[in-house]
């Protein structure tokens, strides 16, 4: 009997000191990491969220819960660990030995253009016998762009082609002295004063400066995302951002400099979205990081109050489109007062509806119709 009281007692004292001591170790050392494995990504393509866990010390982990919670517009594969409602919220389970490192791989498939970001990790453990729970939580930096899927159709296409000859119609041939695009080979027309010396020398050919014209062209867009009515156009306002985002490409592709602007507010800073001009590959980036981060959740300002002046106010070098889902009359008779002093312009229509809505005939003229039901493939 007293044996058996001794061997009761070794037992409750090595469970006791090892229920101690996993309380004081346990999170000791132990790293858990959540990151994407690209920050960049176009809506409706596929990722890869990637969970490290690293356990730094000896003592072994039998039981670890990572839970953290992400938005519900991430289409996860493997469903298992999940629970969806408002939000996202994944549950993922570790056995973790000592001095171990696990990687796991989720992939999942992003539904929506947004900003989207992990909010903190929780992690929860036990000791040997897993009779007592520990709890830590951590703070994690880790976020997705997902990107407007550029529309361009075959009809779209031709219409920003045809606008594009206008434009380059328009371009002034006096050419700029101070701005220039490259280097080329000498031409028989060409200004001795045009001549490169240094590259001339370098290359052994004679080399020109090739230079700007004095009227480079600006494309400015403005989107108005407003859907005050009873009946939502969500297809409708998403398609607004990818309008945008295949105008803005095919222009930028062709040396013009663009501009986006619009009402939508930017989920990091709650300012509206703008844009200055510019162009180039990071102009592009920097516009698509932009329209991603636009919240359709949140109250659009008035286009009127915020953009009306700007819009109103243009140099001849400048060229506007604007991508709006609705007529609504405070925007209709800014677009008139516009129309009235000239102003030059396209307005790209995204409609829901079987027939397209019925719309002033002055602005019949600057309306291009785009189907909003399209599916992202």
């Amino acid at each position: 009997m007293t044996k058996i009281i001794g061997i009761g007692i070794i037992a409750f004292l090595l469970f006791y000191i090892q229920k101690q001591i996993y309380k004081r170790l346990w999170n000791r050392d132990l790293k858990v990491h959540i990151r994407f494995a690209s920050t960049e990504m176009f809506q409706g393509d596929t990722g890869q969220m990637l969970e490290v866990v690293e356990n730094r010390k000896r003592l072994p982990l039998p039981v670890l819960k990572v839970k953290f919670q992400t938005d519900r517009n991430l289409l996860f594969a493997d469903k298992e660990g999940s629970k969806v409602t408002d939000l996202l919220y994944w549950n993922d389970v570790f056995q973790v030995g000592g001095g171990e490192k696990i990687t796991r791989t989720l992939t999942f498939t992003a539904k929506k253009r947004g900003y989207y970001k992990v909010l903190g990790i929780d992690l929860v453990s036990a000791d040997l016998f897993l009779t007592t729970q520990m709890v830590d939580s951590r703070q994690e930096e880790c976020y997705l762009y997902v990107y407007p899927k550029p529309y361009i159709s075959p009809e779209l296409q031709h219409s920003l082609q045809m606008l594009n000859g206008e434009i380059l119609t328009r371009r002034h041939l006096l050419e700029d002295p101070f701005e220039y695009r490259g280097i080329r080979e000498y031409q028989p027309y060409d200004d001795m004063r045009s001549v490169n010396w240094k590259a001339t020398a370098r290359t052994g050919e004679i080399k020109v400066n090739q230079k700007n014209y004095t009227s480079l062209q600006t494309i400015r867009i403005f989107f108005n995302v407003e859907d005050t009515g009873i009946l939502k156009k969500e297809e409708a306002v998403e398609m607004c951002f990818r309008l945008v985002a295949g105008i803005a490409q095919f222009f930028l592709s062709q040396g013009i400099r663009i501009a986006v602007y619009g009402n939508g507010v930017d989920i990091m800073n709650g300012e509206v979205m703008s844009v200055e001009a510019g162009a180039g590959s990071g102009q592009m980036d920097r516009i698509y990081k932009a329209l991603a981060r636009v919240d359709t959740t949140k109250p659009v300002v008035s286009f009127r109050e915020i953009f009306g002046e700007k819009l109103l106010t243009e140099d001849k070098s400048t060229r506007t489109m604007i991508v709006a889902p609705n007529a609504y009359q405070d925007f209709l008779e800014l677009l008139e007062d516009y129309d009235k002093m000239g102003g030059d312009y396209v307005w790209f229509y995204p409609i829901w509806e079987k027939e397209p809505p019925q719309i002033p005939q002055w602005a019949t003229p600057h309306v291009r119709w785009i189907p909003a039901r399209e599916e992202i493939k």
